[in-house]
C-alpha cells in the first residue's frame, strides 16, 4: 500500500528528471517528511490541549491532514493539520456546546468548503484586505498567548481574553509562592527562548526543530526526583474517535450551531488559502490550485468531523519546515501523517512524559508569530488607513470574538476603500453675474455633504446665474445626481438661471454633431480635428492685436438654459 501511495504521489517525476532525479527526490521527500513530523507532533498535541479537547484528537487531525489532505493535488508543499489560529475558537465552541457537537460543526464546515471549491470560489478569499488578514492573525495571536500563559504555570485560564489578561498579575504572584509552578513556568520560558534562538545554532543541530528540543529537555526535567509538573495524559487513539449521533445532528436547527459552522468555514478556508499564497512565495515549484486545495481542505474536515476530531487548516510552521527541508512533491506532506499515526499507535507512553508547560510555551511562541508586532509599525509607514483597519480588527477580536472582529474589519476595509474611491474635486469661483461650480472625480453619497455645501454656497452668492459643470465626473451615484437635479429645479423655480451639464452630455453632443455632419455630407467625426499651429517665441499666425481664431487655455463651454427669466416672460406678455 505504501508503495502504491509513493507511486501515486510522485507520479510524473521520472518524466521531468529521469529515474535518478526521481530517486533523489524520493529520498529528499522522505527526509523532509520526518522533519515535518517532528515539528507537527508537539504542535498537534499542544493545539488540542489549548482547544480544551483530548490530545488524541489533535493527533487524529494531524494524521488526516497528512494522509487525506496531503494526497490531493491542490498544493504541492503546503502541510495541513490542527492550527493554533483556531485553538481559541475551538475552545470557546467546546465550552459552549461540548466536544460531541464539535464533530458535527467540523463535518458541515468541510462539506461547505467542498461546495465552495466546486463552484470555484477558492480565489474569492484572496479578495480580502491584507490589513484585515493581518489584523485577524494578530487578533488570534494575542488571546492565544494569554490563554497559554496559564498552562505554562500548571494553572487554568479564567476564560475570555480580557479575563486572561487581567488575571496575569495574580498568576505571577501565585507562581512566586509555588516551587512546582515555578519549575513549570521556567520550562515554558525555556521553550519560548529556544523557539526564537535555536534556528541560529550552527551545524546540524540547528536543523532539529526547536519544539522537539524543548520537548526533550522538558521530559528530562520532569523525570528528575522532586519535580512534580503536569504531564500530558494520552489515551487510546482509536478509543478517542467519537462518531456524531442523531442528537448532535438534531442540534443543527440551533442558530448558534449554524453560526459556528459558518465561522469555522470562513476562518479555516481563509487561513488555508492565505497560507497557500505565502508558501507559493517560498518555492519555485508548481503553484497552488486554489479551488482544488479548498476541496482538499473540505474533504479533510469532513473526515475529521465524522471522527469527532479538530478542524484542519494549512499551517505556516509545518509548511515552511517542509519547504526548508527540500521537499519536492506531495509525498513529504503525506508521509508525515503516516509517521504521526505510527508514533501514536506504537509509542503512546512516550507522549505521557511531555510536560504541558512545554507545549504551552510552543503555543505562546506560535501566538507571538501570529501577532507579529513588527507588522504594525510597518503598516503605519506604508498606509495609515490600512493601519487603522488592521488595529481595529485586532482590538475588536480581542474584545469580542473572532467572527465579530473579522466582520468588523471587512466592513472597515470596505468603508476605507469607498472613501478613497469617492474622491470628488469641487472648484467654485464667481464671475460678474455667475456662480460657477465645477466637479470632477467620483461623486458618491459619501461626498454628499461636500456637494451640498458647494451648491448652497453658489445659491447664497446672490448671483442671478449658476453654472454647474459635471462633465469631469466619472461616476455620479443616485444620491448625488438626485441632489443636483433637485437643487437645479429649486433654483430655477426661484427665478435663477441654472446652466447644468451632466456627465456624458458633452460626449452625446459631440456624437450628435458628428451624425449631423455625416448626414450633410461633411467630413466624418472620426477625422482628427485641426491642430493649433505650433509657433516659436510665442508668435502666432494672427497679426498683432488681431483676435486668434483658436480657443484659448481659459475657454469654457457650458450648456446654457435658454428659457427666459420670469421678468422676461412678463415683459413678453405685455409686449404681445
Amino acid at each position: 500500500m505504501l508503495g502504491g501511495l509513493v507511486r501515486k504521489v510522485t507520479g510524473g517525476a521520472q518524466g521531468m528528471g529521469g529515474k535518478a532525479g526521481a530517486k533523489a527526490d524520493l529520498v529528499t521527500d522522505i527526509t523532509a517528511s520526518l522533519v515535518v513530523f517532528l515539528v507537527a507532533l508537539p504542535l498537534c498535541i499542544g493545539v488540542a490541549v489549548a482547544s480544551g479537547v483530548p490530545a488524541e484528537l489533535g493527533i487524529i487531525s494531524g494524521v488526516i491532514g497528512g494522509l487525506v489532505v496531503g494526497a490531493v493535488k491542490g498544493s504541492t508543499l503546503q502541510v495541513s493539520g490542527p492550527a493554533a489560529g483556531l485553538a481559541a475558537l475551538v475552545a470557546d465552541t467546546v465550552a459552549d456546546v461540548g466536544v460531541a457537537m464539535l464533530g458535527v460543526i467540523v463535518l458541515f464546515s468541510g462539506i461547505l468548503q467542498i461546495v465552495l471549491g466546486l463552484v470555484k470560489l477558492g480565489r474569492m478569499f484572496q479578495a480580502t484586505s491584507v490589513a484585515v488578514v493581518q489584523g485577524m492573525l494578530a487578533g488570534i495571536g494575542v488571546p492565544l498567548m494569554f490563554s497559554q500563559v496559564y498552562p505554562m504555570a500548571d494553572a487554568k485560564a479564567p476564560g475570555a481574553a480580557i479575563e486572561n489578561m487581567a488575571g496575569v498579575p495574580g498568576l505571577l504572584a501565585g507562581v512566586l509562592t509555588n516551587p512546582q509552578a515555578m519549575i513549570a513556568t521556567l520550562l515554558g520560558i525555556v521553550t519560548i527562548v529556544l523557539s526564537f534562538v535555536w534556528k541560529k545554532v550552527p551545524g546540524p543541530a540547528g536543523k532539529i526543530p526547536a519544539a522537539l528540543v524543548a520537548v526533550g529537555i522538558g521530559m528530562l526535567v520532569a523525570a528528575l526526583p522532586g519535580v512534580d509538573v503536569k504531564t500530558l495524559q494520552v489515551g487510546n487513539l482509536l478509543a478517542s474517535v467519537s462518531l456524531p449521533g442523531a442528537e448532535q445532528f438534531g442540534a443543527l436547527t440551533d442558530g448558534a450551531i449554524i453560526t459556528a459552522i459558518l465561522t469555522f468555514t470562513v476562518i479555516a478556508s481563509a487561513e488555508s488559502l492565505f497560507t497557500a499564497a505565502a508558501v507559493d512565495r517560498m518555492h519555485s515549484g508548481p503553484r497552488t490550485r486554489y479551488n482544488t486545495e479548498l476541496v482538499a481542505q473540505g474533504v479533510g474536515n469532513t473526515v475529521a468531523g465524522v471522527l469527532g476530531a479538530l478542524p484542519i487548516t494549512a499551517v505556516v510552521a509545518r509548511s515552511s519546515a517542509n519547504v526548508q527541508a527540500g521537499a519536492k512533491t506531495r509525498l513529504s506532506r503525506t508521509l508525515h501523517g503516516l509517521w504521526l499515526l505510527a508514533f501514536a499507535l506504537l509509542l503512546p507512553q512516550v507522549l505521557a512524559l511531555i510536560p504541558i508547560s512545554v507545549l504551552a510555551g510552543v503555543l505562546v511562541h506560535s501566538g507571538w508569530k501570529l501577532f507579529a508586532p513588527a507588522e504594525f509599525p510597518k503598516m503605519w509607514r506604508q498606509d495609515r488607513g490600512e493601519f487603522a483597519v488592521m488595529t481595529l480588527t485586532t482590538l475588536v477580536i480581542v474584545a469580542t470574538a473572532l467572527l465579530e472582529g473579522v466582520l468588523f474589519g471587512v466592513a472597515a476595509g470596505i468603508v476605507l476603500a469607498a472613501l478613497r474611491m469617492s474622491q470628488t474635486v469641487i472648484r467654485q469661483h464667481m464671475e460678474e453675474d455667475t456662480a460657477k461650480v465645477v466637479m470632477a472625480g467620483n461623486a458618491t453619497f459619501l461626498r454628499l455633504p461636500k456637494v451640498i455645501e458647494a451648491l448652497e454656497a453658489a445659491a447664497a452668492s446672490g448671483k442671478p446665474r449658476i453654472r454647474l459643470d459635471l462633465t469631469g465626473v466619472t461616476h455620479l451615484d443616485h444620491a448625488c445626481r438626485n441632489q443636483v437635479e433637485e437643487f437645479t429645479a429649486q433654483q430655477r423655480g426661484l427665478g435663477l438661471r441654472v446652466e447644468l451639464l451632466m456627465p456624458g452630455e458633452a460626449r452625446r453632443a459631440e456624437a450628435a454633431g458628428s451624425r449631423a455632419a455625416a448626414s450633410a455630407g461633411e467630413a466624418p467625426a472620426t477625422e482628427p480635428l485641426p491642430r493649433r499651429p505650433v509657433t516659436e517665441m510665442g508668435e502666432g499666425p494672427a497679426e498683432a492685436g488681431e483676435p486668434s481664431p483658436w480657443p484659448t487655455a481659459d475657454a469654457e463651454w457650458f450648456y446654457l438654459d435658454t428659457r427666459p427669466l420670469p421678468e422676461e416672460q412678463s415683459r413678453s406678455s405685455l409686449l404681445g
